[in-house]
């Protein structure tokens, strides 16, 4: 009989999963440094805990959106090596899902660095 998967089991595997999903996408080489870059300027910024709260959601959203992207991806190549059409309309809905996310998160980061900015130059 196998022995209960702990909690630290589960984050173990967790962690495999995005050690496995980070290199094999170049998505990731896209969204991470732009993740730092928008970490790094709102900190010049000295946006408030609430903004730093929306920042880190948004992000969040962006980078679990591309690992679960990522996992469909990763399924539909181990079920079929074939052209199946049902399978490349989930890759691509799947696909669309990240882009609403990033396109979304975009979104946010304008309206809140944008607004420190424009704080910043005494423009409102």
């Amino acid at each position: 009989m196998a022995r209960p998967r702990t909690f630290i089991d589960k984050f173990g595997d967790a962690f495999r999963g995005i050690a496995r999903a980070v290199p094999g996408q170049s998505s990731f080489a896209v969204h991470i440094p732009a993740a730092l870059g928008t970490l790094a300027l709102a900190a010049v910024l000295r946006v408030s805990l609430i903004e730093w709260c929306v920042l880190a959601g948004a992000i969040g959203a962006v980078l679990a959106a591309e690992v679960l992207n990522t996992s469909i991806e990763m399924l539909a190549k181990a079920v079929t090596k074939d052209y199946d059409p049902y399978v490349r309309d989930a890759l691509d809905i799947a696909s669309a899902g990240v882009m609403v996310t990033v396109i979304t998160a975009v979104v946010v980061g304008t309206l809140l660095i944008g607004n420190r900015v424009g704080i910043l130059f005494g423009m409102w």
